[in-house]
């Protein structure tokens, strides 16, 4: 097979981008996306939002015939776009993010972004409000972030000329041990499969903006 990066229509057009996503099933098993153009993709999709800027999102990249053997079966209502894909993308969070918080916050001092001392005064409200907060409340954090990345991924791979499929029908219970990762501290959050559609995504009846919006 050949490896296939550039040839694809780029665009940074919105209305291309935003309005004519489709979410594709089945995709062009001949494509491959090179592993440098995914780490494009990824870190593009990396400006995301994210609260206090934590970036609690990790990524495992199943873009070898091995790694799609062993997804397949816990992808079971979403083996077509596993295996014709070029690569699945899991998206998890990490439950131990707050360790790279002053990782974070002191690169962003190095590069002029932030002051020490906002640095100094934000590091000592935060790692005691995140290390008192409730489970149930931190991980509704770590999924709005995980999403948030997870939706611009989708936009940015467009961008670059390919098409996606989120998918929530898989293992989750499994899949981080599968592929080697602590289950307790990497939380799945979706799979995104990436390629070139074979078949091209139908379109979908959006409620009016009427039902969908209260105005105060």
């Amino acid at each position: 097979m050949n490896t296939i990066t550039n040839k694809f229509h780029k665009t940074n057009d919105f209305n291309e981008i935003v309005l004519e996503r489709r979410s594709v099933k089945v995709y062009d098993p001949e494509v491959k996306i090179s592993r440098e153009e995914m780490t494009e993709i990824l870190a593009e999709a990396s400006r995301a939002p994210s609260a206090i800027n934590l970036q609690p999102w990790r990524f495992l990249v199943i873009d070898s015939a091995e790694g799609k053997e062993k997804l397949a079966p816990l992808a079971s209502f979403n083996q077509t776009q596993a295996l014709t894909s070029s690569a699945v993308i899991a998206v998890f969070y990490d439950a131990n993010n707050i360790e790279y918080m002053d990782e974070i916050f002191g690169k962003a001092v190095e590069l002029g972004y932030m002051p020490q001392d906002v640095m100094d005064t934000q590091v000592q409200q935060v790692k005691p409000y995140y290390a008192n907060m409730a489970a149930s409340d931190l991980r509704d954090i770590n999924l709005i972030d995980s999403s948030l990345v997870a939706m611009q991924l989708m936009l940015v791979a467009r961008a670059h000329g390919y098409d996606t499929n989120p998918m929530a029908g898989y293992a989750k219970d499994q899949i981080a041990e599968a592929f080697g990762l602590d289950k307790d501290r990497f939380q799945p959050v979706m799979l995104i499969s990436i390629g070139k559609a074979a078949k091209e995504g139908y379109p979908s009846y959006r409620l009016p903006v009427e039902t969908t919006t209260t105005w105060a």
